[in-house]
């Protein structure tokens, strides 16, 4: 069964993956809220979705605020009953170190990446149950299948929302609420414009934006992507650590 949506959640809309779903969901008789830390760029991804037809609210919040979080998704909700929840926000600050002589970039990444996407689900999903129906799609990444070198607390945050979100799914479907995990591999976003290794297989958000939206449609439980990528985590998830590590130069 192929669902559609008219009342749709994204946040961390400002941009990359987020900026490019808006864009797709916008048209007439859809009703968009859109979260963003940059009020600039999220107010102009607002008017290019209110250009093509769509009602949206947007709102310059940060996901690590429960309580303000939660009072905009609860008012939104209250117009726009939501079908569609995406709770992308994130970010990636390691540095080369991952951090380890920085820990208070290992807790932001966990407070945005981890409590983030809970303080995103938590105001909603009793409703969504309520009405039994709806799908909420949780923003991983093919790296929590794998710890890579120099982004422990990157990897570690994405692993957390993965299962998390795959254990959920099993709960929600008893109440007619789908569940999917999205584990891109490398996109083209502002997380990794600076990055200084090779990004193998690298995709852009616009495409990346098709391939999420034909899984929420379906359903989809696990949303992974590009092939590629994901048959070398595979593989290396399948081998012996030692010889992962040995592989990855550790």
């Amino acid at each position: 069964m192929t669902r559609t949506f008219a009342s749709i959640v994204i946040t961390g809309a400002s941009s990359g993956i987020g900026e490019a779903l808006a864009l797709d969901y916008a048209r007439p008789g859809v009703a968009l809220a859109l979260s963003g830390r940059d009020a600039g760029r999220l107010g102009a991804v607002a008017d290019a979705c209110r250009a093509k037809g769509a009602v949206v609210d947007e709102a310059r919040i940060d996901v690590v605020d429960r309580a303000a979080l939660a009072l905009w998704l609860t008012r939104f909700d209250d117009a726009h009953p939501v079908d569609l929840l995406i709770a992308n926000a994130g970010l990636s600050i390691d540095n080369g170190l991952s951090s380890l002589d920085d820990f208070s970039r290992v807790r932001r990444t966990m407070a945005v990446n981890v409590d983030g996407v809970f303080n995103t689900v938590e105001p909603l999903v009793g409703r969504m149950m309520a009405r039994k129906r709806g799908q909420i799609a949780v923003m991983a990444s093919l790296a929590s299948f794998i710890g890579l070198p120099q982004a422990a607390s990157y990897n570690a945050s994405k692993a957390a929302v993965r299962v998390w979100g795959e254990s959920i799914r099993y709960v929600l479907k008893k109440h007619g609420v789908g569940v999917s995990v999205i584990c891109p591999g490398f996109v083209s976003t502002r997380i990794n414009a600076g990055a200084s290794f090779k990004m193998p297989f690298l995709m852009s958000a616009a495409k990346a934006s098709a391939i999420i939206r034909r899984g929420l449609e379906r359903n989809q439980a696990r949303i992974a992507f590009p092939i590629p990528t994901k048959a070398g985590v595979w593989l290396g998830g399948l081998l012996p650590g030692g010889w992962t590590a040995k592989l990855l130069g550790a």
